[in-house]
């Protein structure tokens, strides 16, 4: 992380003030306000304001996988109590390769597997604890998820991540915050020494009854301490400070989601009082707007995962087999994360086989064909050429003769900042200009859809900007109609 001086700060405010000139100074990661900005000038320095190598890099994955397996999967439960036998865990016909393979071949670029859920269960054989697979018969004692699921990763050139809850309700030192910090910091180390290089860290927010007198206090400060000396290029999620939840389950991003916020994880009293003096959290509707950032101290880079199961629950369950996402419902779901500006981690839980359900399997292979149809066929002819787009200007675009069109996509060079506030497409349609859809914010990849029309060619209005917007693509696109209630669907074409 670049440190933000207070000299760089005038330097990029003289660039600023004059109209025909901008700041040649970007300020990775974080920024903090001298006391004697104005509104205006806090808001025009965030549009300065971009992602580490690593997390540009974590943007472009779009779509990540999430694997929920472990002890719940053979009890049934959702949340285990940490009592579990580790000999229940024993899955019978375990295939790493399997999940790799199918998740590839439907567009998925990133493992994010659960090493160690609430309930304390450890999928790699650890040296902190017996409640691990060494000690079930799986393996005879010797297997190793973490491991295999990597190597699988590896052998395809996937992205890995890890999951490892903090809470731990089989630790007999939780709630005694030294100690069982001592033991976090050794199964987080294990985790980031012996299985290569690791692109994610998954730490969960839940942690317990935190109106209980011996809460747990997890030292955050140290874990990132130890992410950050072990695996420099891995991105800290959820309560990492490089990656935000977006605040639902649901698969839902916002309509505005911006990537600069004042916001970040409740990690120390600090933070935890300036989120509470901005009115902000992970939940809130409004984490990135001018008015708030004029209200700031210090702005982040601190992009949005959208994580939600195809399933209802987050562990395999077999009575959920009729309940998989419909290709209707995981399409929506893309569009309404990727397409806002986030990054999708699907849950795809492996059932007691350690596979994935042939279920979820088909409604992956429907997905990943209908996002490779849908966006492998560009409609215009000239959408890649960059633009640097001041407020109110418009460009034109060429739809190929004869195409009909219904999604747009547009995206900045997010390596330069974020800056569009606001946005027009329009399309020529009977001797003029007829809007077709209109937007708020764009960062990395914003999607629309519309109804089918046949035009000559596009017009997009960037109407607001925090500063010159850059502009690094314009598509358009026929998405194939979904038959109502049904996984199949057909192109207008």
């Amino acid at each position: 992380m670049r440190k933000i001086f207070f000299t760089t700060l005038l330097v990029s405010l003289a660039s600023l003030s004059g109209c025909n000139q901008r700041a040649n100074t970007y300020f990775e990661k974080r920024l903090a306000f001298p006391d004697l900005l104005t509104s205006d000038q806090k808001v025009k320095l965030s549009a300065y304001v971009i992602p580490t190598q690593s997390q540009y890099e974590w943007q472009q994955i779009e779509l990540a996988a999430f694997i929920h397996f472990g002890m719940n999967t053979f009890t049934g439960k959702e949340w285990g109590d940490g009592t579990e036998d580790p000999a229940l865990f024993n899955p019978t016909g375990f295939d790493a390769e399997q999940w790799v393979n199918t998740l590839q071949g439907a567009g998925f670029k990133m493992v994010i597997l659960t090493a160690k859920h609430h309930d304390g269960f450890c999928l790699w054989p650890t040296r902190t604890t017996s409640h691990s697979v060494a000690s079930s018969p799986w393996r005879n004692g010797f297997g190793d998820v973490v491991k295999e699921v990597k190597e699988a990763c590896d052998r395809h050139n996937m992205k890995f991540g890890i999951y490892l809850s903090p809470w731990d309700r089989n630790a007999e030192s939780h709630d005694d915050s030294p100690r069982y910090n001592a033991l976090l910091t050794q199964q987080l180390a294990e985790l980031l020494t012996n299985y290569g290089e690791i692109h994610e860290v998954w730490f969960d927010g839940t942690h317990g009854d935190e109106h209980d007198s011996k809460v747990q206090r997890y030292d955050w400060t140290h874990f990132y301490q130890v992410v950050d000396s072990l695996q420099p290029k891995a991105v800290k999620a959820i309560m990492g400070n490089d990656v935000r939840w977006v605040g639902n389950e649901e698969g839902l991003g916002r309509e505005t989601e911006w990537s600069v916020t004042p916001l970040q994880p409740d990690i120390n009293d600090a933070i935890i009082n300036e989120n509470i003096r901005l009115g902000i959290s992970p939940t809130a509707e409004d984490l990135g707007s001018s008015r708030l950032i004029a209200e700031a101290k210090t702005v982040y880079w601190y992009p949005s995962e959208v994580d939600v199961s195809i399933r209802p629950g987050w562990f395999y369950h077999p009575e959920e087999d009729q309940a998989v996402k419909t290709l209707p419902q995981l399409v929506d779901i893309y569009f309404q994360s990727v397409g806002m500006n986030s990054v999708l981690l699907l849950n795809i839980p492996p059932d007691k086989r350690g596979r994935l359900h042939e279920t979820d399997t088909e409604r992956l292979k429907q997905f990943g064909d209908y996002i490779t149809q849908t966006f492998e066929n560009e409609k215009l002819t000239n959408g890649n050429i960059e633009w640097k787009a001041p407020a109110g200007a418009s460009r034109e675009y060429n739809v190929i003769p004869g195409e009909t069109i219904n999604t747009v996509m547009l995206r900045e060079d997010i390596r330069k900042g974020q800056r569009v506030e606001e946005f027009t497409v329009e399309g020529w349609l009977n001797d003029e200009w007829v809007e077709l859809v209109k937007g708020t914010t764009i960062g990395y990849k914003r999607l629309l859809r519309f109804d089918d029309v046949s035009v000559p060619k596009l017009r997009v209005t960037i109407s607001e900007t925090r500063d010159i917007a850059n502009i690094f693509k314009v598509g358009a696109y026929h998405a194939p109609h979904l038959s109502e209630g049904t996984d199949t669907y057909h192109s207008a074409k």
